[in-house]
């Protein structure tokens, strides 16, 4: 198994017509544990397809650009990602519609899972949910308005409007805060009023649990998925379960179009998504499954978002809302929090 970075530089690279007739397959995904996810998914398969999978990582905005650089001559087969990046790409016609009759599992799938863009143009993979994390011993969080409360004042942290938890977070505050709109205009001025008090508005989760460790920060939204890097800790973290509800979102896979490789793309879907696969995910607390046939422990599932009832109660943003507002969204937040 071969791996790449995507860079900027890559771009314009346009890859040669033979790759399909010599059994490898390039897909895009996230850098996350890919040690782990080697193990887990990319290494077996290889074996099972007796073929060879080349990874291409980098971040969301590079991944996009790779696909959209070479439309003409694709040279990712398959990719996973968020629905909203996903859309995006389908609304330019860079995308496949799904055949889902060649997913064996597409019929074992949440609902919401099977068909989340519509059109066919991509099938979910996995769950998260987003709440807030916070220090169980020096505050109580019950809302998603305690973020701008007294009681987190110089101690909070919120996520960075161009992440994926940043508009999230500004749906959850605005249902919280009673304000209306998509365009979100009260709750961006509110948190700008409020940025005395914010720590910082971190990118990734990473940098926020460095915050939370060194007890900088003690309260933040968090996506489920990071849950492990404070769950383990020696300080007393919890999740908190707000009146508002949790949000939360889905990753996706698609196949891009005219990529000539399809049958070993649906192969692989179907392999990523059977339940043996998805378990297996679930258990090394990779990802959480969207096959409704997966089974885990309780202990596995206090790491992940699994299960019917909490997923189905998750308050999801329209991707369409998202790629319609974010212009709005960013350039309010520029005007009215960063400055």
């Amino acid at each position: 198994m071969k791996y790449f970075l995507a860079t900027t530089a890559a771009l314009g690279l346009i890859a040669g017509a033979g790759h399909a007739q010599d059994r490898t397959l390039t897909i895009s995904v996230y850098a996350f544990g890919q040690d782990a996810m080697a193990e887990a998914v990319f290494n077996p398969f290889e074996e099972v397809c007796g073929c060879e999978v080349v990874i291409e990582t980098g971040n969301s905005v590079e991944r996009m650009a790779k696909i959209e650089a070479n439309a003409a001559n694709p040279v990712i087969d398959m990719a996973v990602m968020s629905t909203q990046d996903a859309l995006s790409l389908a609304r330019q016609d860079l995308l496949q519609p799904l055949d889902v009759a060649q997913i064996s599992s597409h019929a074992d799938l949440y609902e919401a899972a099977k068909d989340p863009l519509g059109n066919g143009m991509a099938v979910g993979y996995s769950y998260y949910a987003t709440s807030i994390v916070y220090r169980s011993d020096l505050v109580t969080v019950d809302s998603w308005a305690d973020l701008l409360s007294d009681d987190l004042a110089g101690r909070v942290a919120l996520p960075n409007i161009t992440g994926t938890q940043g508009p999230l977070t500004l749906m959850m505050l605005s249902n919280a805060l009673g304000h209306e709109g998509a365009d979100y205009a009260q709750t961006i001025d509110a948190i700008g009023e409020s940025g005395d008090d914010i720590v910082t508005f971190y990118n990734r989760s990473s940098e926020l649990a460095q915050l939370m460790l060194q007890e900088e920060v003690i309260a933040a939204p968090v996506g489920r998925f990071a849950w492990s890097r404070f769950s383990g800790a020696d300080l007393p973290f919890a999740w908190a379960e707000p009146t508002e509800g949790q949000t939360g979102g889905m990753n996706v896979m698609v196949m891009t179009k005219g990529n000539g490789n399809e049958e070993l793309a649906y192969q692989f879907m179907d392999y990523w998504l059977s339940v043996e696969v998805q378990t297996r995910i679930a258990e090394a607390k990779l990802d959480s499954p969207a096959n409704t046939d997966v089974v885990v422990s309780d202990e596995i599932a206090k790491s992940l978002t699994y299960g019917a009832e909490l997923i189905n109660s998750l308050t999801m943003l329209d991707p369409a809302a998202i790629i319609d507002n974010r212009e709005a969204w960013v350039e309010r937040w520029n005007e009215n929090v960063v400055n």
